[in-house]
């Protein structure tokens, strides 16, 4: 267990005193750890790899409604063709490998095609008879020419780790998954900047960064599924954002196959390039309705040699703040991430799985930062002021400080096994917003209020709602509220839907932080884009893809 704390007065001490063995005392100087990468500061999903498909594979087909069903307002274009035995024999002579291509049209293949066609929540499923691998950009060139040639429809695929449905077909599109184009393609250990194709997967990037003392700009609780091109497509956002910004900043170019199969080589490995529009920027988020990404150029900071987590239990949602005011100032440019959870979430975790938490008493607030910086000294004596100060100030009512990699890993897992633990009873109901750091959990309060009020809340069975809770990165002012239920049930959306949206938008914040929009924000997006916005979004779809054969019914 990491080293637990209560009065700052012990800290001046125990910095003086020789270097403690880890075990359960009050507020013993802290010991540095070489990071080594093997934990992460995450955002969900948080899943395991099974055959690069997220949390144990994709659930049996007959426990995942078809997209089409719980969303009969959408209708099938009829513009767009039918797969026929013709079209699936120009892709295989095209790819040649057997492995390259899951043909579900000629035969029964629907176990194969099964992960491809549904999501890892097995919230989203669609009837895609194809999936195609290729192997290269000029392949993924060919193929996207083609369809669009016949027009016929198609959903890039990258992990397939999405929480808004955006990554699986919604009726009969063909799927494009990257796992083939795998490879990383370059690292200048001077600059930092790597290129690499769009299917390598995450983690894998960053335990090659690891080895030449770097570290990829983005980590991702699903990090050993996702796919990087995936990552730029959605602009993935997770903890490291705090400290090195987001994907519109770190991507330095990318190579992307528009819808017409021209090959767009815009691989740059300049940092300043102020030669005409920035067309990357349109990509990056674009969630895959206007091209395939197949390569990316990315900035790739220095990895940091040490790195500190403190777990804190604070008895409101001002302390909080407070709490992160302070860090920013005393920390700042240490400061990694800043994580807000509230004590349900917590008594949650305990719930659905029996751990026992990092602190003995109950909070109603905890916050979990992390620093990370080259000099040990010098983040010794900045994070021990800082911790005197929050202690004796009364900002912080207690806490525990991780003195070896594995108690990183354990308090970590107290903001990690969140999602996960929050899907115990049954389903969840998801939310990811932006909001003004001030305003952000009045939103779960009243929309705990709303659903009380409403009789859906209880401990029993036959209320639907668990609970209603908030976490996420409070340094990013970005929300995650869940609703956690035994069961999905229309009052309970009724309750939600519009007024989350509604709310947000009275505030001025963003439907979506970080997750996309995908199928399931598409109908919202207005309650954050003006018509202006809207209108332009749409004209640039028509631009790049008129026969809009990428990605429908989702985005706009």
């Amino acid at each position: 267990m990491a080293t637990s704390f209560r009065f700052a007065a012990s800290l001046r001490r125990a910095s003086q005193s020789p270097r403690p063995a880890p075990c359960l005392s009050r507020f013993r100087s802290t010991v540095q750890v070489r990071w080594t990468g093997s934990t992460s500061a995450t955002s969900e999903p948080h899943q395991p790899v099974e055959k690069g498909i997220g949390k144990g594979g994709a659930a049996p087909a007959k426990v995942i409604k078809f997209t089409s069903e719980a969303y009969p307002e959408l209708q099938r274009n009829s513009r767009f063709a039918k797969l026929t035995q013709e079209h699936v024999d120009y892709f295989q002579n095209l790819l040649g490998a057997e492995s390259a291509i899951i043909d579900g049209l000629s035969k029964d293949a629907s176990e194969d095609i099964e992960p491809f066609n549904s999501d890892w929540m097995r919230k989203y499923r669609g009837h895609a008879q194809l999936v195609l691998k290729p192997q290269s950009t000029d392949e993924v060139s060919k193929i996207l020419k083609y369809c669009n040639d016949n027009l016929l429809a198609v959903v890039p695929q990258g992990g397939n780790t999405g929480l808004v449905g955006g990554s699986v077909p919604v009726f009969d599109e063909i799927v494009i998954n990257l796992q083939k184009m795998n490879n990383i393609r370059s690292f200048d250990e001077v600059s930092g900047i790597l290129v690499a194709d769009a299917g390598v997967i995450l983690e894998v990037a960053d335990n090659f960064l690891a080895e030449r003392r770097h570290i990829f700009p983005l980590d991702l609780g699903a990090k050993g599924s996702c796919q990087i091109g995936g990552n730029v497509a959605t602009n993935a956002g997770g903890l490291r954002l705090l400290r090195y910004g987001s994907l519109h900043g770190n991507v330095l170019g990318i190579e992307v196959v528009l819808p017409d199969g021209t090959i767009v080589d815009d691989l740059s490995k300049l940092r300043k390039n102020n030669t005409g529009y920035d067309i990357k920027q349109l990509f990056i988020g674009g969630e895959g309705t206007i091209g395939i990404i197949t390569g990316i150029s990315i900035l790739c900071p220095q990895r940091s040699p040490a790195i500190n987590v403190a777990y804190f239990g604070l008895e409101s949602y001002e302390k909080c703040q407070e709490a992160f005011k302070e860090a920013k100032n005393q920390l700042s440019e240490i400061l990694s991430a800043f994580e807000l959870m509230d004590g349900r979430t917590q008594k949650l975790i305990n719930r659905a799985t029996g751990k026992k938490l990092p602190l003995e008493g109950e909070h109603p607030f905890f916050c979990l930062i992390e620093t990370s910086g080259s000099n040990t000294d010098h983040d010794n004596e900045k994070l021990q002021s800082f911790l005197e100060h929050v202690m004796e100030t009364s900002i912080v009512s207690d806490g525990v400080l991780a003195q070896d990699q594995t108690q990183i890993q354990e308090l970590w897992s107290c903001r990690e096994g969140i999602p996960e633990c929050l899907g115990h009873w049954g389903g969840v109901y998801k939310y990811d917003l932006s909001l003004p750091i001030s305003d952000m959990y009045d939103l779960v309060n009243d929309v705990r209020d709303r659903l009380m009020k409403a009789g859906l809340v209880g401990d029993e069975d036959f209320h639907p709602v668990v609970d209603v809770v908030g976490y996420g990165h409070m340094g990013d002012a970005n929300l995650h509220l869940n609703v956690p239920t035994r069961r999905y049930d229309k009052e309970v959306e009724k309750q939600l839907e519009p007024f989350v949206y509604e709310w947000v938008q009275m505030k001025n914040g963003s439907i979506s932080a970080e997750h996309g929009l995908g199928i399931a924000k598409k109908p919202f997006i207005g309650y954050s884009r003006s018509d202006t916005m809207i209108r332009l979004m749409k004209q640039i779809k028509d631009l790049y893809d008129p026969n809009g054969i990428m990605n429908p019914y989702k985005y706009i």
